[in-house]
């Protein structure tokens, strides 16, 4: 199989069989897509780090049906972790929480913690209750994409990246467009261990206390490697004046074509830019907007050939924080 509409009953009902299975199903959420396995069953979870080439040690986020569901993995959930659930559930935000001992052992990477969410998605969520009416307790889900690479948010980037030969439920386009807050649950504390949609202050005004900041005691967490989410092309987040200065003085490029990724409105006509070896994408001003579109306009950069991307640092401000760590973490 390859790619199936979401919207079919029977192709969600064959997708949930081959999960319950063992096999590898890609899945859409809010934020990226998914590449599935149930998450019950190591040698399923194995599977997904095989065809990721993903290291062993780096733990995946469990999607649940429900936040009833978090159960069959969770070995206590702190009051904490129970008011973010209400609050954010589903929605794009994990929680890392004590793991039973007897459930999600190579999900979570053998840690005693776990990442469990509820995605916002009504084609996730319909294949998810599938699943669990096949047995299936939760399925594990890293995004859909080859190691270190840049994350997918439409059915074909994950059919690019794997071939035909995986069964991928068609959702459309993901709506938020980067990966999920990750907040730490697991001890006194709760801290955020990599930043999303929901902001920080959101997250603390349901806690009613400050998030902690990560330490050297703090679970293995999804996508905090220094280096994630790169495309082919190399990646250089360059100030505004540093960006303006490059794009006036390209001569030490030596032909070569380069994709710029800035809110300066460039246009090819403008100096610095004549000629046919500039890629030119506008940044929204809306960080949500930003968000949305990123990894699609990284990839669109890679499938034009360039052998550089210039992108102009994100304003300051918590509202970028999400995109902001994106994007170091492709630079790096």
């Amino acid at each position: 199989m390859a790619i199936v509409p979401g919207t079919d009953p029977a192709a969600l009902r064959d997708a949930a069989a081959r999960l319950a299975a063992g096999e590898l199903v890609a899945f859409p959420t809010e934020t990226v897509y998914g590449l599935g396995a149930r998450a019950d069953d190591d040698a399923a979870v194995a599977r997904i780090y095989a065809a990721k080439g993903r290291p062993s040690d780096h733990p995946l986020i469990v999607h649940l049906a429900d936040a009833a569901a978090a159960d069959a993995y969770a070995a206590t959930i702190a009051a904490p972790a129970r008011r973010l659930m209400d609050a954010f559930w589903p929605g794009p935000l994990t929680l890392i929480v004590p793991r039973r001992e007897d459930c999600g052992r190579a999900a979570a990477a053998g840690q005693s913690t776990i990442g469990l969410r509820v995605p916002a998605h009504p084609v996730a969520l319909a294949l998810l209750r599938e699943a669990a009416q096949h047995g299936v307790s939760g399925v594990a889900g890293p995004s859909a994409n080859r190691h270190g690479r840049v994350s997918p948010t439409s059915a074909a980037h994950v059919e690019a990246e794997f071939g035909p030969g995986l069964t991928v439920v068609d959702g459309g386009n993901c709506a938020v467009g980067i990966e999920s807050a990750i907040v730490d649950c697991s001890r006194g504390q709760p801290a955020l261990l990599r930043p999303g949609q929901i902001g920080r202050a959101a997250i603390e005004a349901v806690l009613g206390q400050a998030l902690a900041a990560p330490d050297a005691a703090s679970p293995r967490a999804p996508g905090t490697l220094a280096s994630h989410y790169a495309p082919a092309a190399r990646v250089e987040l360059l100030d505004t004046v540093a960006l303006r200065h490059r794009l006036e003085h390209p001569a030490a490029l030596g032909g070569a074509r380069v994709g710029v990724y800035s809110r300066l409105a460039l246009a090819p006509g403008e100096p610095g830019l004549a000629g046919s070896g500039w890629v030119v994408r506008v940044m929204p001003d809306d960080a949500a907007a930003a968000a949305h579109e990123l990894f699609a306009v990284l990839r669109g950069f890679d499938e034009a050939g360039v052998a550089a991307i210039w992108v102009e640092s994100p304003p300051p401000g918590p509202a970028w924080d999400g995109v902001r760590d994106r994007l170091q973490r492709a630079a790096a």
